[in-house]
């Protein structure tokens, strides 16, 4: 059966394509924050140990929704770690770095989602997709206020 939401099929594509980069950049993201959540050490490990597992916990949830956004438009989601890795802007990290640069790193990530966010609530506003746009702009106020909450460490 055909899509019919008011939203022409090349738009759906295209917004879709930003939805994925958004989608990459939150598995990204959940992923990092996870791992820092186990190996997380010092004098600061409860209350990081605590607000990462938060912070994950959201992360997972907030994929689900923009992958379902996706499939909503009848487009497939990317769902890999290579198509992730292809798509993301977030950098990876293999190793176990201290507590700062655990916080540096996610303040970071939470940016680059912000702006990943902000790019297609653009993409979607052009396409009269309010549905969408309304999504991102909770995404874009979760990310810049994560962002906020980490920095605030680091003074």
């Amino acid at each position: 059966m055909a899509v019919s939401i008011g939203i022409a099929k090349k738009d759906r594509e295209q917004i879709a394509k930003h939805l994925s980069k958004l989608l990459a950049d939150t598995y990204s993201l959940y992923l990092k924050t996870h791992s820092f959540h186990w190996n997380i050490t010092g004098p600061h490990f409860n209350s990081l140990h605590t607000m990462f597992e938060t912070q994950y916990n959201e992360l997972w949830l907030a994929a689900d929704e923009v992958a379902e956004r996706i499939r909503t438009l009848d487009v497939f989601a990317p769902g890999s770690y290579s198509q992730f890795a292809k798509l993301t802007s977030i950098k990876e990290e293999s190793g176990v770095p201290d507590w700062k640069e655990m916080v540096n790193q996610l303040v970071e990530g939470h940016e680059i989602a912000a702006h990943t966010a902000r790019e297609a609530i653009k993409v979607a506003d052009a396409a009269g997709d309010e549905g969408t746009a309304d999504m991102l702009t909770g995404r874009l106020k979760a990310h810049e206020k994560t962002a906020w909450m980490l920095r605030s460490l680091l003074k």
